[in-house]
């Protein structure tokens, strides 16, 4: 199949327009708010499956009038596959060196729903693939996208990366999650692609899950 043809592997995009951030920042509140009062069962996990699973939705509205022209303006496009390995290694050295700062309490309340046996596959699945995929789509993607088309792809770094590490709120995380979010940043800009940080992010979070789970099974 021919690049033309496949819209996951374009190079040529339109730049993300403000209209689509404010049709997300718009929609993300109208979908969650309804949804959080009809949910029963208010539990972390379907928290936040619900928080990503909304945020999802309002990136596809926010982006849908573009079509399939969406995938490679959010960064959907090639990546060498090497970067995509460095990325990685690279995500993780910094995770390692970051938690050295401790371990924030938000951290701990989200990974101890990892150590429930009978919630492992749905936490493995809701903050480790679902909750990559939207961060990345939405403040490497969308917010990267628009910044860039503006002031250029340094600032459209910085900047996403700050929003990134603010938006998980507790001081500890945001100063836990900021070096991950200025390397991920860092990867979208060298590579004009999504691909490697968005695989260095599922890898860093699949681990920690996993890791959650089994020092728990291990632990006296």
């Amino acid at each position: 199949m021919t690049a033309g043809a496949n819209p996951l592997i374009q190079t040529d995009s339109k730049p993300i327009r403000g209209w689509s951030i404010l049709v997300f920042l718009v929609v993300l509140p109208l979908l969650l708010a309804p949804a959080v009062w009809l949910l029963g069962n208010r539990d972390m996990l379907a928290m936040l499956a619900l928080f990503f699973i909304s945020g999802l939705i309002a990136l596809v509205i926010a982006v849908s009038p573009m079509g399939w022209r969406a995938l490679p303006a959010l960064g959907f496009r090639p990546a060498r596959f090497w970067t995509i390995v460095l990325g990685t290694v690279g995500a993780l050295v910094v995770s390692i060196a970051a938690s050295q700062l401790g371990e924030p309490e938000g951290v701990k309340q989200v990974l101890d729903v990892a150590r429930t046996p009978s919630l492992f596959v749905a936490s493995l699945a809701v903050m480790a693939l679902l909750a990559p995929l939207v961060e990345e789509a939405v403040f490497r993607g969308l917010l990267y996208g628009w910044v860039a088309g503006r002031w250029g792809t340094t600032v459209a770094w910085f900047v996403s990366s700050i929003l990134f590490a603010a938006a998980h709120l507790e001081p500890a995380h945001v100063l836990l999650v900021l070096p991950l979010g200025l390397w991920f940043g860092w990867l979208r800009q060298r590579t004009d692609s999504l691909w490697p940080s968005l695989v260095a992010h599922i890898v860093n979070n699949s681990l920690a899950v996993v890791a959650a789970a089994v020092i728990d099974k291990t632990s006296p």
